[in-house]
C-alpha cells in the first residue's frame, strides 16, 4: 500500500488521465475482407424513457475522447442497452455484421488452467484488472469509421478499440507480451486484461 501511495501520481484516476498505449505497442486493425459489401444496420427503436440514460453514456465516451462524431460512413452498427445489476446501462454496439466480415487473429490467449496452475506455491500473488483497458488501445485510424454506430442524437465511431469487435483479446494480448515480455511466465501471468503478479 505505501509503495501505491508514493507512486499515485502515475497511476490514471479517471478517463481523461489515460493517455492510452503507444501506437508503436497496439493498433487495432480490422483486416477486413475487401470482397465484403458494407452493411447498414435498420434503425433500431427503443423506448423513450431509455434515450436519456443511451445519451448520458454516450456523452461520458464523448468526453472521455473515446469515440467522434462522423458523417457518411459506409458501415453502420446498432447499439444495444443491457440493463447492469446496479440498475444502469450499459451500451454495447452490434458489431456481427463486421465481425463476419473478418478473419480471425490465432495469436495466442493464455489457457487459464495453465495460468492458474503457474501460480501455486508463490507467496504471494496480486490479481489486477486494467481498468479500461481495452479503450486504452487505439483504432487504426483507416478503421475507425468502420466502427460507426447510430443513436438518436448522430452516428458516432471509435477512437480507440471496443468492446464486441473480433480479434480485440488477441490484440490486447499481443500488447501485454510486448510490454510485459521478460516478466511473463516468470513473474507475471497474463490473460487478456486480467494480471497475476507472483
Amino acid at each position: 500500500m505505501s509503495l501505491l501511495h508514493e507512486y499515485h501520481d502515475v497511476l490514471a484516476w479517471n478517463y481523461t488521465k489515460m493517455l492510452g498505449l503507444d501506437p508503436q505497442v497496439a493498433v487495432h486493425k480490422l483486416a477486413m475482407h475487401p470482397s465484403v459489401r458494407p452493411v447498414k444496420q435498420s434503425e433500431r427503436r427503443f423506448r423513450p424513457e431509455l434515450d436519456p440514460e443511451i445519451e448520458k453514456e454516450v456523452d461520458k465516451l464523448i468526453a472521455a475522447n473515446f469515440i467522434r462524431g462522423v458523417k457518411y460512413p459506409s458501415w453502420i452498427a446498432n447499439i444495444v442497452p443491457f440493463n447492469k445489476k446496479n440498475g444502469q446501462i450499459w451500451v454495447c454496439i452490434d458489431f456481427h455484421d463486421m465481425n463476419k466480415a473478418c478473419p480471425k487473429d490465432d495469436f495466442p490467449l493464455l489457457i487459464t488452467e495453465l495460468m492458474v496452475e503457474a501460480t501455486t506455491g508463490h507467496e504471494a500473488l496480486s490479481f489486477m484488472d486494467w481498468s479500461s483497458g481495452y479503450n486504452q488501445i487505439r483504432m487504426d485510424a483507416k478503421d475507425e469509421e468502420l466502427t460507426a454506430f447510430r443513436i438518436p442524437k448522430g452516428i458516432f465511431c471509435y477512437k480507440v478499440m471496443p468492446f464486441g469487435l473480433k480479434n480485440t483479446s488477441a490484440t490486447y494480448q499481443r500488447a501485454m507480451q510486448h510490454i510485459f515480455d521478460d516478466f511473463l511466465r516468470k513473474r507475471i501471468e497474463c490473460y487478456v486484461d486480467d494480471l497475476v503478479v507472483k
